[in-house]
């Protein structure tokens, strides 16, 4: 299985919740915490992400940056 992660620029993001419902992993989740705007940010609640990169691209800020592991050789 192809394993991902995301990096979220926290002070950008408006709490649209677009990238959680676009996630087919239902991995992310609004934190508890607020952002310098006072919005609630998106974060990872489990590590089923698969960098399908769906989130990041329905993120109206860019906020959302997916990151992807090598796939290995065996």
């Amino acid at each position: 299985m192809i394993r991902g992660t995301i990096i979220v620029a926290t002070d950008i993001c408006k709490a649209c919740e677009l990238c959680i419902t676009a996630c087919p992993q239902d991995c992310l989740e609004m934190s508890p915490n607020l952002n310098v705007k006072s919005y609630h940010y998106v974060q990872l609640k489990n590590d089923t992400c698969t960098g399908c990169v769906n989130c990041a691209i329905v993120c109206p800020d860019s906020a959302i940056t997916v990151y992807r592991q090598a796939k290995s050789a065996t």
